[in-house]
């Protein structure tokens, strides 16, 4: 709430009727007063007749994006601090919500602490940003006399992760804090000190223009660049006017600098992943494609058995291709916590059993040895049954795959606390030292001559492990090439994340 006498206003814009009707409930539980927009047409018009504290947008709606309800809000009221709701946030979308003013993303799911906090976070900012206004309207016309009074804003600018450097219609520095320093590849400045001819030339050149201007014009500009004294760090900086007591001359200019080197390492994963998902799927289409032509071609004079080679070739690249695509599906899933799991108690000696059992056939093809042991107290874990078991399969079938002829299965059962362990542990061909910090990565398997013949899409270890992450255990594993693999699953035995 934001005072007894006056509840905060905060404007709700979901087409999801049950989403809109939950999060009022909420709200109005806090104290808050809620006001409602099924659509984006309707948040425009309720967002920009009237003054509130707090909007939240769903970004994509039937008829009007919620990127364009944000544009239109901060345009008509600046001071309304608003927040992006969605489940398929990107780069691309948050640098443009940022741009527009938008104060940060609240991805859905999300539980009622995580909204309360936000809301509160955007009240606060309000708050700032109206006494901020207040004491400009206080203040004389030139922003150097704004200097003497900076120690009112001098601790919420420094404690700012954003840079913020101002600078005065002739080019001196007014004020900024430590961050600008950092992120602006600056020494410690002075003062009034003429600081345009030491700033990076991609800033120096949009600043000089910008004071150059002789009108004022609400209209900041950004640039991306690496800090010539840390190339491994991204940072966006964005410029904008600072108009003088009338609003038509520029008095000053204004400049925030983000380090958004972690915006920059996801897209260039994305790009990586998407060129490693590619390369993968290439390999068996091109196969297939080629025993189609060969079928196809008059010209080849085939015999049944060829044929039947072919086809069955053909079948079997095709059943890859598909096991490859549900893995990509499911880590999708799992990442964007959509996963539908029905969440039981389970038995995990008999779960196991019944995997030793399943993989009995297999390992027999190579005379292999399975040997399962566990102690007579009950190991009985919360979970969704078909997630576990495809994590204890994943693992006992690589277990059998990449062992040896003759070779030996160890699985066994233990109870640590509150978790239970479960180990598997083979004789095969193990891993290369330079191997192991990539077991877990999507598209990884071990290249050698022993596993030339071996199929696999290599996204197998990256499913387990984020679906033992997401029950709060972890996994571990010992290797050592050509002497074997060992992995210990640490699982809690009620869930910790419902």
């Amino acid at each position: 709430m934001e005072d007894s006498d006056h509840p905060a206003r905060i404007l709700l814009v979901d087409d999801e009727d049950y989403l809109r009707n939950g999060v009022k409930r909420i709200l109005q539980i806090e104290g808050f007063e809620v006001e409602t927009a099924e659509n984006g047409a309707e948040g425009i018009k309720k967002g920009t007749e009237f003054d509130f504290d707090v909007a939240l947008l769903d970004l994509k709606m039937p008829d009007i994006s919620g990127i364009e309800v944000l544009r239109m809000i901060r345009q008509a009221r600046p001071n309304t601090i608003c927040f992006m709701a969605t489940a398929y946030a990107s780069y691309e979308t948050a640098v443009e919500a940022t741009k527009l003013g938008a104060e940060g993303y609240i991805l859905k799911p999300f539980t009622p602490d995580e909204l309360i906090h936000n809301i509160e976070k955007g009240l606060q900012k309000r708050r700032l940003i109206l006494e901020a206004e207040r004491l400009k309207a206080d203040r004389e016309a030139r922003l150097l006399e704004l200097a003497f009074e900076r120690s009112r804003l001098n601790t919420i600018i420094n404690l700012l992760a954003d840079g913020v450097l101002v600078i005065n219609q002739f080019g001196e520095m007014v004020y900024y804090n430590p961050a600008a320093l950092r992120y602006l590849d600056l020494d410690v400045i002075l003062l009034a000190e003429e600081i345009l001819e030491i700033l990076p030339p991609e800033v120096k050149e949009i600043a000089q223009r910008m004071i150059s201007k002789e009108k004022f014009e609400v209209m900041g500009e950004s640039v991306q660049f690496k800090l010539s004294s840390n190339p491994d760090m991204f940072v966006e900086v964005t410029c904008s006017p600072i108009p003088d007591h009338d609003r038509k001359k520029i008095a000053g200019i204004v400049i925030v600098a983000k380090n958004i080197t972690q915006f920059k390492e996801i897209e260039q994963l994305k790009s990586q992943f998407v060129s490693m998902v590619s390369h993968e799927l290439k390999a068996p289409v091109a196969a297939t494609i080629g025993f189609l032509d060969i079928l196809l071609n008059p010209k080849m004079k085939l015999t049944d058995d060829q044929r039947s080679d072919f086809l069955n070739r053909s079948t079997a690249r095709l059943r890859s291709l598909l096991t490859m695509v549900n893995d990509l599906l499911d880590i999708s899933r799992i990442e964007l916590n959509t996963v539908k799991r029905e969440i039981v108690k389970i038995d995990l000696a008999s779960l196991v059993q019944e995997t030793v059992e399943m993989m009995q056939f297999e390992a027999a093809k190579k005379n292999i040895t399975i040997k399962f042991s566990a102690g007579e107290i009950p190991f009985t874990i919360e979970a969704d049954r078909l997630e576990i078991e495809r994590v204890i399969t994943n693992l006992m079938s690589n277990a059998v795959k990449y062992n040896k002829t003759d070779g030996e299965v160890l699985v066994s059962l233990k109870k640590k606390g509150a978790y239970i362990i479960l180990e598997i542990k083979d004789t095969g061909i193990g891993l290369k030292p330079e191997e192991k910090n990539r077991l877990f990565s999507e598209f990884f398997r071990a290249k050698n001559e022993f596993t030339k013949s071996i199929h696999g899409t290599g996204l197998g270890l990256s499913i387990v492990k984020k679906t033992i992450d997401y029950y709060s255990g972890k996994i571990e594993s010992e290797s050592e090439y050509g002497k074997g693999t060992t992995f210990r699953v640490f699982l809690p035995e009620k869930i910790l994340n419902k």
